[in-house]
């Protein structure tokens, strides 16, 4: 099947790969698409992998306001070089995890950032909610784990799925950024504000 410049364009805006990536990519896979992502992703989880090491201490604090300014982000994300820093693509990276922090509302970054004493309330949120149900004992062990699954799912930003695509999450948006940048990047760490936030629990004290 022959490559067309169309096939490279689609694949290069649904990945961020390189042109010379989608080309072998397509190639690879004949044309299908679907697979070619797939070949991408892979290669940018190796790629991750094989540059986590890295030092990444260029980059960007991106800030943005959602809904008139009722919602404010500030996140910061980094990048071995500031050349890289300052490119159309990273600073484009770096405002999408700002929009998806001011949509979807995570708490956490990682996932070994979730704090031990809120997996132990949450496990035993699951296993109190299993029981009250009337749940054999047997099956509360894989309800606690689909539970805790769903609540990182939910709180840590690389476990979410993306906004623009769900068929995504935060980490493949981040591999597929590094295979294209060819560099480390950090999602470092992240403020999200809401107007009126904590008012209720002041009012209380």
């Amino acid at each position: 099947m022959a490559i067309t410049t169309d096939m490279i364009k689609e694949l290069r805006e649904a990945t961020g790969a390189g042109v010379l990536d989608c080309r072998n990519a397509l190639q690879e896979t004949g044309g299908d698409m679907e697979k070619a992502k797939e070949i991408l992703r892979e290669k940018g989880l190796a790629l991750a992998q094989k540059r986590a090491s890295r030092r990444a201490s260029e980059g960007v604090l991106e800030l943005y306001n959602h809904g008139d300014g009722r919602v404010g982000v500030m996140v910061e994300v980094n990048s071995e070089t500031d050349f890289v820093g300052r490119s159309e693509l990273f600073r484009k990276f770096a405002h999408e995890i700002a929009l998806q922090i001011a949509a979807s509302s995570p708490l956490y970054v990682n996932e070994e950032d979730v704090p031990a004493e809120v997996i132990e309330e949450e496990t035993n949120r699951a296993v109190e909610m299993a029981r009250e149900e009337g749940k054999p004992d047997q099956v509360i062990p894989r309800i606690v784990d689909g539970w805790l699954m769903k609540y990182k799912e939910e709180k840590v930003l690389m476990l979410q799925p993306y906004i623009r695509d769900d068929s995504k999450t935060i980490r493949d948006l981040l591999n597929e950024n590094i295979a294209a940048l060819g560099e480390n990047i950090v999602i470092r760490r992240f403020e999200r504000w809401a107007l009126g936030e904590g008012l209720e629990e002041e009012e209380e004290e």
